[in-house]
Parts: structure tokens; sequence; C-alpha cells
């Protein structure tokens, strides 16, 4: 695969039920990998369009290092308002935000909403809502203080060095992880915003669990700075041992409450 062809990246989904895990393999990998250092050097004086655009098309091309690919089940459950029973469910989620490079190089990116919807269609997955972030917190197992950052935002060079912050914080420590990054999420408050072309962020949880940032979509959907990231959740529910996608979920009056927490859950995806 040459550096310059832009190709959708086919994915095999390796896994079975009872499964703490699943293995996502890229079917073709780019045999011109670039590192998320050089990935950074490449795009410091980039707009947000060049980015992207560079980001989508080495992620596409299998440019990711090979643990993101190990997606990690999350559990939930919620009381049947019906019958009265317990509904057990359950998803997953990818271990750590989208990141660029190598297992030895390799670094977190920060999206517009439309590049990671394109990545996330492409793998089959979806972005999470409020709800998941909250229960991806919850059952992380490396749970770091969020460090803001406040001068040149939007800037790559800012997204590198909060990456590298993070690193810092994590000290080699493996397994999922959560409060480094707002997500981008689906929310009803984008569908019903005002005006079109928005984007909804939440989370950034502080070590006593409390989110940095409320559910919000004030900001115009190319707005990405440093403290954003793209997490993927596969697209199949398992919903008392039947597998549904998350459309059907968040479509069901009863079975929403296993994915969103909010009035309405009718969002699916980014244009």
């Amino acid at each position: 695969m040459k550096h310059g062809l832009f190709i959708l990246a086919l994915f095999c989904i390796n896994f079975s039920q009872g499964q703490s895990k699943f293995h996502l393999h890229p079917v073709e990998i780019s045999a011109e990998r670039i590192g998320g250092s050089a990935f950074y050097k490449t795009v410091a004086g980039y707009k947000w369009k060049e980015r992207d655009s560079l980001a989508v098309k080495e992620i596409l091309s299998g440019n990711i290092p090979s643990f993101l690919k190990k997606f990690i089940r999350i559990n939930v459950s919620i009381l049947d308002s019906v019958t009265g029973k317990q509904i057990h469910a359950y998803y997953f989620v990818s271990p750590d935000y989208l990141s660029i490079g190598t297992d030895d190089d390799w670094a977190r990116i920060p999206l517009t909403p439309m590049a990671a919807q394109l990545i996330a269609d492409s793998f089959h997955c979806f972005l999470p809502t409020r709800k998941i972030v909250d229960d991806i917190y919850k059952q992380a197992g490396v749970k770091l203080e969020p460090v803001p950052m406040y001068a040149f935002r939007d800037s790559s060079v800012t997204m590198w060095q909060h990456h590298l912050i993070i690193e810092g914080q994590r000290k080699l420590r493996k397994g999922l992880i959560a409060g480094i990054k707002k997500d981008v999420v689906l929310s009803g408050l984008v569908s019903r915003h005002p005006k079109t072309g928005h984007e909804a962020i939440y989370g950034w949880h502080k070590l006593d669990g409390k989110p940095i940032q409320p559910l919000y979509a004030g900001h115009i959907n190319w707005w990405v700075d440093y403290s954003h990231g793209i997490r993927l959740v596969y697209k199949t529910i398992w919903v008392g041992g039947k597998k549904m996608d998350y459309t059907e979920v968040l479509s069901n009056p009863i079975l929403k409450r296993l994915l969103c927490d909010e009035e309405f859950c009718d969002f699916y995806r980014y244009n």
C-alpha cells in the first residue's frame, strides 16, 4: 500500500461470547508506517483539515498501535420497568483513545467528529454517549488526573505535548484507561441544537469521578483541541445474550437506558 493512496481499512473481528476482549485485525497495513512523533512533526503547522486528512489516511491504512486493537468488555445492567427484572448487557470499547503509530512510537490524536465518524464506520464502531463514557470510567483499571493546558489549545504541538504528559503519568501501566481526555460523544443536544454543524463533548473525569466537562454542544464541529479524544465502541451490543445493533438498542424505549441517560437518545452518528 503506497503512502499517498487512500484506502478504507477492512477489519476482521475475532471474539467469542463470554470473552473479556476481542481483537480487530487489519487486512492490510501500510508498508510505510510513520510513528506518532513523526506524524506530529509533519502536522506541526497544519490546520485542522490537513491534520484530519492525514490522520484518517494513516489510521485507515492500519497505522495504529497493536494494543489499540484489543477492545475491552464493559458490563452494564438496568431494571426493566415493565417486568421488574434486571437486564444485563455488555459491549466492547477501545482501551485508549484513537492513536497513530507503531508499538514503539505512537501518539493519541484528537479529531473532528466528521473524521472520527468515518473511522468508526470503517471499523464497524460508533462513538460513545455520555453514559458510555461514565461506564468506561467506572470500569477503567487506569484512572489518571486530568492535566489542563491553556495556551494554543488547538495546535498540533500542544496535542503532542499533552500526549507526552499523559504518558508520563501512565508510567507504562496497561489496560482500560480513562480520565485523560474529553470524549467526542453522541448526544440529542446535537440534533436539537438551534444551529447545524455542532459537536458534543463530555468527560475528562477527575479522580473523584466528577467530570470537568459537562455535556456540551456549543462547539462548531470543526473545533478540535488537545483535550479531545476519540473512543471507539463496537457496534454490536449483547443484551441478555442476544446480539443487537447499537441503533436497535438506542431506539428501544426500555433498552436505550443501557447506553444512554439523556431524554433523547436518537442521535446515532455524525454526518
